[in-house]
């Protein structure tokens, strides 16, 4: 870790060269959380700052950047496309899969770490947060430790092992020892600080539970039959209580025959913003990243970046936006269940077309994992302002089996005149459109190399 910290004074050293800095950051939890941790530490040294969020970074997106003829600083993004970067001035701390090393790069891949768990573009972000003009001192880089978490926790680095571990762990006990975070073992659900106990089983998705998900009838019946009112939010409930719940869900899953591994990950960790009111989606690091993930998906990031900020308006904004992308994401679920999962001899894909928004289209494919064959990884298309857009998931499973989804996504996709990238247990790309069927027989082959080796 020390190497890495090292590269992180360097990285800060030469941000604070400049007298301004274009923060380009990606539009999810953690591309939020990393950008406004970015912006935040900026201003505080005295640099002027401002963000400019992307999907991703083609050819067209790069160009446009180039012409603002400023420093950037790519957060949560960069590290896959550095050989398009010619031209530019710049720094990147970002996580995923790099195309090679670079002396302005932190990546925790370049010092032997996993992007894809032990340091998200947040947390990565916020080390050299920590090295940046008076945000060396404790007193004020403290608001910039929780918002770290939260981008983590949105990029799913506790879905492993239902807890952070690496260097994010390192940082959840610092923010620990400074009275910011709080450590709980819980049910790892949304709504367990917003919503009355029934909704917060309806809308829960992973894993997806028969009678439960998506069925507000079946929830009313099983809390019923072990006793427990509906309508009292989840963390007001008695602990015995909380301990009946968690024990039927387990023993209703298990009937279902859903997968030990994704049983297991119901229960883990839970990481409490201290500073924050309880009761509010931004008390519990996995509420307050899907608040997050809510705007950013529909064009509205720099409302996440207010909400972070604290601002009230914003923050109201975001939860109407939140409403929207439940609907979103559980009428994408309903078109999966209609049109099916179809099977190639490596892989799963599903095709939604205009149905389902390309922004969320793989957080329903990995929501509709298990409706399929699991021992496959599934791929999801949707149409997009620049092409296909194309999101992949897999299971460590999988990845334990050789499966890499970033390098065999890149590699189909650049077959094809797209581009992808990613982790080896999420990955995405845009390939021209009609172009998919070409894709999925090479993306299938290489898959197949993977688990033969």
């Amino acid at each position: 870790m020390n190497e890495l910290l090292k590269k992180a004074a360097v990285i800060a050293g030469e941000i604070l060269k400049r007298e301004e800095v274009l923060v380009v950051t990606h539009i999810d939890a953690d591309g939020i959380t990393a950008g406004t941790i970015a912006y935040t530490s900026l201003l505080g040294a005295g640099v002027e700052s401002r963000i400019k969020f992307v999907k991703q970074l083609d050819d067209s997106e790069i160009e446009k950047i180039r012409d603002e003829n400023t420093f950037v600083w790519f957060t949560d993004i960069g590290s896959g496309v550095i050989n398009l970067l010619d031209g530019l001035e710049f720094i990147i701390t970002d996580h995923h899969v790099p195309q090679c090393s670079h002396p302005m790069q932190l990546n925790p891949h370049d010092f032997g770490y996993d992007g894809a768990f032990e340091l998200s573009g947040a947390t990565t972000t916020y080390l050299v947060s920590k090295y940046i003009g008076k945000f060396e001192r404790e007193k004020d880089s403290f608001d910039l430790l929780p918002i770290s978490i939260v981008g983590a926790v949105g990029d799913l680095q506790d879905s492993r092992w239902g807890m952070l571990r690496g260097l994010n762990r390192k940082i959840v006990f610092e923010g620990v020892r400074k009275g910011q975070i709080a450590v709980t073992r819980d049910l790892r659900f949304f709504g367990k600080q917003t919503r009355p106990v029934a909704k917060m089983l309806e809308y829960s998705s992973d894993p997806f539970i028969p009678g439960i998900t998506a069925n507000e009838a079946g929830v009313l019946n099983f809390l019923e039959s072990i006793g427990v009112d509906p309508w009292v939010r989840w963390i007001d409930l008695e602990m015995e209580k909380k301990r009946k719940v968690v024990s039927a869900l387990v023993s209703l899953a298990m009937d279902f025959g859903i997968p030990y591994a994704s049983i297991l990950r119901m229960v883990g960790e839970c990481y409490i913003l201290m500073n924050e009111e309880e009761g509010t989606e931004k008390r519990d690091a996995m509420e307050f990243s899907t608040l997050l993930n809510a705007t950013a998906r529909y064009n509205e990031a720099d409302v996440g970046v207010g909400v972070c900020l604290g601002d009230e308006r914003a923050y109201r904004r975001a939860r109407t936006l939140l409403q929207r992308h439940r609907k979103n994401l559980s009428d994408g679920i309903k078109f999966v269940d209609r049109n099916g999962i179809e099977e190639l001899e490596n892989i799963q894909y599903f095709h939604a077309r205009d149905n389902i928004p390309d922004t969320i289209v793989g957080i329903v494919a990995g929501m509709c994992f298990y409706k399929g064959n699991s021992e496959k990884p599934i791929v999801a298309f949707a149409e997009s302002d620049r092409g296909v857009k194309v999101s992949a998931r897999a299971t460590y499973r999988l990845v334990e089996r050789g499966v890499h989804l970033a390098k065999a996504i890149k590699e189909a996709a650049e077959s094809v005149g797209g581009i992808g990238g990613g982790h080896s247990i999420a990955a995405g790309a845009t390939i021209p459109e009609g172009k998919e069927d070409e894709f999925l027989r090479i993306l299938d082959r290489i898959i197949g190399e993977q688990m033969r080796r």
